[in-house]
């Protein structure tokens, strides 16, 4: 059983479809960010690398594309910090998206070897007489050799005094779990800046992404009823897939079946492991906790100034509930694309069917748009605020508490609504935030990555 989810802010879509955006409100939506007084600095005095490394350190990462990038800064951090000799990142398959793409697959592994040669000593394999050390290995029983125990957010202390020795003993130490397991703060300031480093200039796609990526945005850029012109677009990442959608506890408008069917999802997927199904609905969307569905990021940009004629880059895996979960915000932004219908079957045939790599053409193309929006945090959410800021680039932070409390008001007027987002986002389009304590590096690049002009 399944009752299509219909429209749940019926008079604020009539408002919007009637709304005439001010040409001035459109001018400063797209303006570019003004010059923020900071700019991408690296150390020139990089400690030199050691005459002999300590041994060789492997890292098997899992998550997804954007997690695995911030494993792979983490690995190269880790391999500075003790003097090593770091093999090029192993990918796990992740259990949601099911992709067997190998690093040299994803990265450019020549110019990520080459930026990184005056840092770490980096071998695409291990020396023959450590052929035994491998993923399958590491799989099938206790080894001595494997650091099964690296708490999240470990200290450089703890690398030198728990993985130093298996180095010095073995001359291989293997790390897995990987991801998360270095701290964002008390580390050199060299290590810092050797993460951003690896980060926004290390970790290049492959030739052939970066080509797909191109013809994307070249095509967004251009069109038969602007000829000539340079069109701008927005990218979104519309993030509502079933997992998320079921993590939430939220409720999508879907009715019995729905609830029925994503607490079932919760059960098998988490055993009921999902704290927030103590909250109702109402307390979840007060606290800004429900992601936000392809009718409400509609309503969304609408309100900010995005008009029908707006080019509109999707980036989203499959979205829950299908097509008429996402009827609302083709009617409101009819100039809607993503990659499937910017490009034929054979230009994509080297990425389709494989999620890292189709998350990579998205990203590419996110990263070279004029303005990107998220309908939800996330790790694409992080890894796009961190990358654009230190390019000084436009990038809008939906303020999810506003937007729960506004959606829940059913008698708000479009007037009152649009200005509430207006007022709500004004200080949320990607202008600098200073990273706090046990802030990600990698979403607020500064200071750490930055330096003021």
């Amino acid at each position: 059983e399944w009752n299509a989810p219909k429209p749940r802010h019926m008079r604020l879509l009539q408002g919007a479809l009637q709304w005439q955006t001010p040409f001035r409100q459109q001018l400063e939506l797209w303006s570019p960010l003004p010059h923020q007084g900071w700019k991408s600095c690296h150390d020139t005095k990089s400690t030199p690398l050691p005459e002999k490394s300590q041994g060789y350190i492997q890292v098997f990462l899992d998550g997804g594309l954007n997690q695995q990038r911030m494993g792979i800064c983490d690995a190269v951090a880790v391999a500075k910090i003790l003097n090593a000799t770091l093999v090029i990142p192993h990918l796990e398959v992740n259990t949601v998206w099911q992709d067997s793409s190998s690093f040299s697959e994803v990265f450019d592994l020549d110019h990520f070897i080459s930026s990184l040669r005056d840092e770490i000593s980096i071998v695409t394999e291990l020396p023959v007489e450590y052929f035994w050390s491998t993923r399958e290995y590491y799989g099938t029983g206790i080894r001595e050799t494997r650091i099964k125990t690296a708490p999240v957010h470990a200290s450089a202390d703890w690398y030198l005094e728990n993985v130093l020795p298996i180095l010095h003993r073995y001359g291989i130490a293997a790390i897995s779990p990987f991801s998360h397991r270095l701290a964002f703060d008390n580390l050199p300031k060299t290590i810092q800046q050797l993460r951003c480093k690896v980060n926004f200039e290390a970790l290049l796609f492959v030739p052939h992404i970066r080509a797909l990526g191109d013809t994307l945005v070249s095509r967004l850029r251009s069109s038969g009823e602007f000829s000539g012109q340079r069109e701008k677009y927005v990218v979104l990442h519309l993030r509502f897939d079933k997992d998320m959608a079921a993590h939430s506890a939220c409720d999508f408008g879907g009715g019995r079946a729905e609830k029925l069917a994503l607490a079932k999802y919760r059960q098998v997927i988490w055993q009921g492991r999902v704290m927030k199904t103590q909250f109702s609905d109402e307390e979840l969307r007060n606290q800004g906790r429900c992601p936000l569905t392809p009718e409400e990021i509609g309503l969304l940009l609408a309100a900010l100034g995005f008009t029908n004629n707006t080019r509109l880059y999707l980036a989203s895996h499959k979205v829950y509930g299908g097509e008429a979960r996402i009827s609302t915000l083709c009617t409101l932004f009819p100039r809607i694309e993503d990659k499937r219908s910017l490009a034929t079957a054979d230009e994509r045939g080297k990425v389709e069917g494989k999620a890292s790599l189709l998350a990579a053409v998205d990203y590419y193309v996110s990263m070279h748009s004029d303005i990107f929006i998220s309908a939800s945090p996330g790790n694409m959410h992080n890894a796009m605020l961190g990358h654009r800021a230190y390019q000084n680039l436009k990038t809008i932070r939906p303020n999810m508490a506003l937007l729960g409390q506004l959606f829940l008001n059913q008698s708000i007027s479009w007037h009152d609504f649009q200005n509430a987002v207006v007022a709500g986002h004004k200080n949320r389009q990607g202008q600098i935030r200073v990273r706090k304590e046990k802030q990600s590096i990698y979403t607020y690049p500064v200071p750490d990555c930055m330096c003021q002009t």
